[in-house]
């Protein structure tokens, strides 16, 4: 076919080094501008996806807050009254106030506030729940303190969301654009790189999510209570920031070694320059953990942790990678004598 360039009537591959087409600065910046629209048009949209189903989105956020506990190991017994679904709260019975009230011998006892008719009279009474124990859960409710909370609220929910959610294609649009610079060698990794991204970060929120958050938001309360302080309840809009933030700088974290190991197959890293950067990273870590997680120091480590283990896993198997190399060169070496 006439139309054929030289290389495939040869068979001759193109060179490794070889990038993309050349293109003028205006081209590239007409390039550069068609990413921004596209990744702008993805987020608008999934924003105002999410912004009309933000109340299906704050319960899935408020998933780890109902389900998180709290331990009490004091002797006394912890008492929980519930009025309908409302929780009135949480107290703690001394051995004497608990024989005087006759709770029975468990730890953790349910009362429940409900109508009793007296003759013609109505009068509120407690009844023993014997089928759940809610004293071990956190259940600090959530609210709104001003006239524009609940739409502020909305708001950062539905930015957040289509944040997650859109990640992917913006990655792809930015993919598009950088790729035709790169070499194909270059490309090859960076393409098996992008495989494992998505991935590591849905395990990074999911971990964070399911694991993390529980305990986070139950050594917070605790901490509060060792400085003297009542937990009675939290703003919304700092709960729905406190934990979209960690989930997403979870998410991000756990996709350092797709990063390293892709810097390592170019030839950027080796094995090192990473070893020397350990404390570069313990340090980066803990300043990940305050800035994207509560002040406090718990909530902290439990995100500088496990980013510190996904960095040194980075750094064993760019070892096993370039041990290998050097038999792979050993052995060419030795026949070739």
């Amino acid at each position: 076919m006439e139309n054929e360039t030289d290389e495939s009537r040869t068979g001759i591959e193109p060179p490794e080094d070889e990038g993309g087409p050349v293109k003028t600065f205006l081209e590239h910046l007409e390039d550069l501008r068609w990413v921004l629209i596209k990744s702008l048009v993805t987020l608008g949209v999934a924003f105002i996806i999410c912004l009309v189903a933000g109340h299906k989105v704050v319960a899935v956020l408020a998933y780890p807050l109902k389900h998180a506990k709290v331990s009490y190991k004091s002797e006394n017994q912890v008492v929980t009254f519930l009025f309908g679904t409302n929780r009135l709260g949480v107290f703690q019975l001394p051995p004497s106030e608990r024989e005087a009230m006759g709770l029975g011998t468990n730890h953790y006892v349910t009362l429940r506030v409900a109508p009793m008719q007296v003759g013609t009279n109505f009068l509120l009474g407690l009844l023993r729940d014997d089928s759940q124990t809610e004293a071990d859960k956190l259940s600090v409710p959530l609210v709104s303190l001003s006239p524009a909370g609940a739409f502020i609220v909305a708001v950062q929910v539905a930015a957040y969301a289509s944040i997650l959610i859109t990640s992917p294609f913006v990655l792809y649009f930015i993919a598009s654009f950088v790729f035709p610079a790169l070499k194909m060698r270059e490309k090859r990794y960076i393409f098996r790189g992008l495989f494992w991204t998505l991935g590591l970060f849905l395990l990074g929120v999911g971990f964070c999510y399911f694991l993390l958050m529980p305990i986070a938001l139950s050594a917070s309360v605790r901490y509060t209570e060792w400085l003297g302080f009542g937990v009675p309840q939290w703003r919304a809009e700092d709960y729905i920031s406190f934990t979209s933030k960690f989930m997403l700088g979870m998410g991000l974290g756990f996709q350092m070694p797709v990063v390293v190991l892709v810097l390592v197959k170019i030839g950027i890293l080796n094995y090192r320059q990473l070893a020397a950067g350990r404390r570069y990273v313990i340090v980066i870590s803990f300043v990940m953990g305050a800035v994207l997680t509560t002040p406090e120091i718990v909530t902290q480590v439990l995100m500088a942790v496990p980013l510190m283990i996904l960095y040194e896993i980075s750094i064993w198997i760019t070892w096993y990678w370039e041990r290998k190399d050097r038999q792979r060169a050993a052995a060419e070496k030795a026949a070739g004598k």
